[in-house]
């Protein structure tokens, strides 16, 4: 990873997270945007609010450490300190992907908005697991490839609210309900298919370093 793209999604994910701290921790959690447009569709008990608050905390926690565990100069620097960095971001992952299924099935934008971010979740947990699975079997490679994918999917956090904003200044509020149907699907799709352009693009690199170390 080039030092321009660590630093970009560097200050992207603080950005978004401190909005996030500001929003649902300083303001209160009723007065963040997205819980106020939500209210405005259906009541919310105190369970839904634990899982959000959840998925905050686990999204906040992934979102910061993801840079630094995805450095190849951090993680050679200090492999212990890349090790106990990435066990908090696997429990910020655990936290935020369960408690954001389960917000899935009360997404605003119907079925198709609950589908989508209910596979976010899914695909969020299940390359987790992959990335630790690959790392115990001592498949660096596939560790990495894992945790490519698993942060591009913690990074629609950033990119569902870069969308929500396009979406709203070009269409307004009144179409908010079928532009978030959308961004549903929009915030983390593109982000996957752009961690598989990295990942084929490292495997180039990783070629091409064998060849020149075989001479």
């Amino acid at each position: 990873m080039s030092k321009k793209t660590w630093y970009a999604l560097t200050i992207s994910a603080i950005l978004v997270a401190g909005y996030a701290i500001v929003q649902y921790f300083i303001l209160g959690t009723d007065k963040a945007g997205l819980v106020q447009l939500k209210l405005m569709f259906m009541d919310l008990d105190s369970f839904w609010y634990f899982m959000l608050f959840l998925h905050i905390v686990g999204g906040i926690l992934a979102l910061i450490l993801g840079p630094f565990n995805l450095s190849t100069k951090f993680r050679e620097k200090n492999w212990k300190r890349h090790r106990v960095i990435g066990i908090i971001y696997m429990f910020g992952i655990l936290l935020a992907g369960i408690s954001g299924l389960y917000l899935a099935f009360f997404a605003t934008g119907g079925i198709i908005a609950k589908i989508g971010f209910g596979l976010l979740s899914v695909l969020w947990l299940v390359t987790a697991f992959m990335a630790i699975k690959k790392i115990k079997n001592k498949s660096v490679l596939d560790h990495q490839k894992h945790m490519i994918r698993n942060y591009s999917l913690t990074f629609a956090a950033v990119t569902l609210r870069i969308w929500l904003g396009v979406f709203i200044l070009l269409f307004g509020y009144e179409n908010y309900v079928v532009s978030y149907m959308i961004i549903a699907w929009l915030c983390w799709v593109p982000n996957l298919i752009v961690a598989e352009f990295i990942i084929k693009r490292k495997l180039k690199q990783d070629i091409v370093t064998d060849v020149h170390e075989s001479f």
